[in-house]
């Protein structure tokens, strides 16, 4: 499965509960793919990768960076991972 149809897969998903899940345009590099705006308020991050990939030395820079100032970020690599993430961030609660 490619990174891409995850991406889509997690887009859809993260709308179809009632936030959104715009793709993170800095201009920094590193940055994770998603930001995902959650209807409770919060805000969490997400990076994607097609399955087992593993994240480059900026990315888990930027995720100790992110989580460092107390936001969740996510690395989801299936849409299963998806799933997860749905169930944790909107069933369960961030």
């Amino acid at each position: 499965m490619r990174e891409n149809e995850i991406e889509k897969y997690l887009v859809r998903r993260v709308r179809e509960n009632g936030g959104f899940a715009p793709k993170w345009t800095s201009g920094e590099r590193g940055v994770p793919d998603r930001i995902v705006i959650l209807p409770n308020g919060k805000t969490v991050y997400v990076e994607l990768k097609a399955p087992g990939k593993k994240p480059s030395p900026l990315q888990v820079k930027w995720f100790d960076r992110l989580e460092g100032l107390g936001h969740k970020c996510y690395l989801i690599d299936s849409k299963a991972g998806v799933d997860d993430f749905i169930h944790e961030v909107f069933v369960n609660g961030v």
